[in-house]
């Protein structure tokens, strides 16, 4: 039987690929058979892991998201080069803290920009390619995932820029499910929990460890390496019928919401 999860001749952008759980999930993209389009600011991570997963499997770009010419242009080369674009992971992220009444509007926006905008630039770039394959007859996979947060569903202390990002990144996701499902453009958010990578590397402190774990039922933080099959499985034709979902990917986190 045919792995129902291959990623096998699909072109896949992940954004923040330098890293974590982008990383994670080019890794498993190209195990799965898909050529990964590493996008990072980090310039000596992803071609360090574009060298290690090899240049015939990877293509790499260095910019911002939060940048919309960045943005348009990638997508623009990575269409000149490979013809279609398969996939989009928009997994870029930062986080910048600090308690509502002390946010800096700098720091308010600097998450915005990067965490919702930067969403939104590429899901539009990519989703317009998508779109206008459909529209002449192209049938092949086109599955968009962006990549929420529990703090998008629950709310979250000291972060109010990235909670609003992440919530607001739930929105475009249902927006552009019910745009594009009509085209078979599948749009999912993964809505994570805490997952051990270095953004989470506060809040994984000893000051705020046994607060956290003692709400996730599965009494333990995620793996980098396990939660990077989820959103593969929303990438391939596993999830064929599924758009416009979110699904959590936390321990048990959140139950039913």
């Amino acid at each position: 039987m045919k792995n129902p999860m291959t990623l096998e001749g699909q072109n896949i952008i992940v954004t923040g690929a330098g890293q974590g759980i982008g990383e994670a999930v080019s890794r498993l993209s190209v195990e799965l058979g898909g050529r990964v389009i590493l996008v990072d600011v980090q310039s000596e991570k992803i071609n360090a892991l574009a060298d290690e997963l090899g240049r015939d499997n990877t293509e790499v770009h260095v910019g911002s998201v939060a940048d919309p010419v960045f943005v348009q242009e990638m997508v623009a080369n990575v269409i000149t080069k490979n013809e279609a674009i398969h996939g989009l992971v928009n997994n870029a992220g930062i986080v910048r803290a600090a308690m509502i009444n002390k946010m800096p509007v700098e720091t308010w926006q600097q998450v915005i920009d990067v965490n919702l905008s930067g969403v939104f630039y590429c899901l539009q770039a990519v989703g317009r390619h998508m779109y206008e394959r459909a529209k002449e007859g192209d049938t092949s996979p086109a599955s968009i995932v962006n990549i929420s947060s529990d703090a998008g569903r629950r709310g979250t202390i000291g972060q109010i820029n990235y909670g609003a990002a992440k919530s607001g990144v739930m929105g475009i996701t249902m927006s552009a499910a019910r745009e594009w499902g009509a085209k078979g453009i599948r749009v999912n958010s993964v809505c994570f929990g805490v997952v051990e990578t270095e953004m989470t590397e506060v809040i994984r402190s000893e000051k705020f460890r046994d607060g956290i774990m003692a709400q996730v039922p599965m009494g333990r933080f995620a793996d980098p390496e396990e939660v990077c099959q989820p959103v593969c499985f929303l990438l391939s034709q596993a999830a064929s019928y599924i758009t416009g979902q979110h699904l959590s990917v936390n321990g048990g986190y959140t139950i039913g919401v």
